[in-house]
């Protein structure tokens, strides 16, 4: 395989061939869904609540998410891998917004960035693509604005919402965005949006209609449940096989049956 590029995003729904991907934060897991040949992985902010244990993904920093994409271009050949903009690594101004994203692309090794917004964030997306860093774009659902919308909630149920959802996706791709994550919103509308579009859209609780679809790792594979959304399908129950497995390594060194001479130098 040769690594998948935003030509093979713009292919893919010229194609109407449905694009794939998932969130991965460390080398070993992004290995795996690298070797399964996945499109494209998020680093996503995500990894806040996944893998720090916070109650949301506003303290998440950008060395942090460096940090972690570090891990995850260090381990992929072929997908894609987009870092995601922290709380406040752009929000601030379009200077600051540039120079972080280009911190992705130059420290980590990512192709592209992802920033949660619309129209507020039209020329923070025009000033990274003039500097050469590709942009995908997040609306619907924005979890670093959840104090403003009170919570997670699905967006773009009256028709005002839906209207200013529609806008704000013609919005950012005319800002330059190669594609746009939908989150949370009614699957009829994430089609009109979809159908609106020339650029890809990625749905995580958008329905079947989007051009692709993601997902949070550690939800797939049963190794996050705290809270569960609707728009998640376990397609496995890791946290059960690692208890198992710990549970017997424990009981075996406490019985003494491990390390037996097969796991012993002579």
């Amino acid at each position: 395989m040769t690594k998948f590029t935003i030509q093979d995003f713009l292919k893919k729904k010229t194609e109407r061939k449905k694009i794939t991907m998932i969130t991965a934060y460390d080398y070993p897991f992004a290995r795996i869904v690298d070797e399964v040949g996945v499109d494209a992985i998020l680093v996503g902010d995500s990894l806040g609540m996944v893998v720090q244990g916070l109650e949301n993904t506003l303290p998440v920093t950008m060395d942090e998410m460096i940090y972690h994409t570090k891990m995850v271009t260090r381990a992929v050949q072929n997908a894609m891998v987009i870092g995601d903009m922290p709380f406040m690594s752009y929000q601030a101004g379009i200077e600051d917004a540039v120079r972080n994203a280009g911190r992705f692309l130059k420290e980590a090794g990512a192709s592209a960035v992802k920033l949660e917004g619309g129209m507020e964030v039209a020329e923070h997306i025009r000033a990274m693509t003039r500097s050469d860093i590709p942009v995908m774009a997040h609306i619907g659902l924005t979890p670093q604005s959840i104090h403003r919308m009170g919570g997670y909630k699905v967006q773009g149920k009256t028709d005002e919402s839906a209207k200013r959802l529609i806008e704000e996706a013609s919005i950012v791709e005319d800002a330059g965005a190669f594609s746009v994550l939908l989150e949370a919103i009614p699957m009829e509308l994430a089609k009109k949006i979809t159908e609106t579009l020339t650029i890809p859209t990625i749905g995580i609780g958008a329905g079947p209609y989007c051009d692709g679809q993601v997902l949070v790792l550690h939800d797939v594979i049963g190794l996050f449940e705290r809270f569960v959304p609707k728009f998640v399908k376990k397609y496995a129950n890791l946290k059960e096989e690692a208890l198992k497995a710990i549970k017997k390594y424990k009981d075996e060194v406490e019985n003494g049956m491990f390390p037996s001479e097969e796991h012993s130098f002579k």
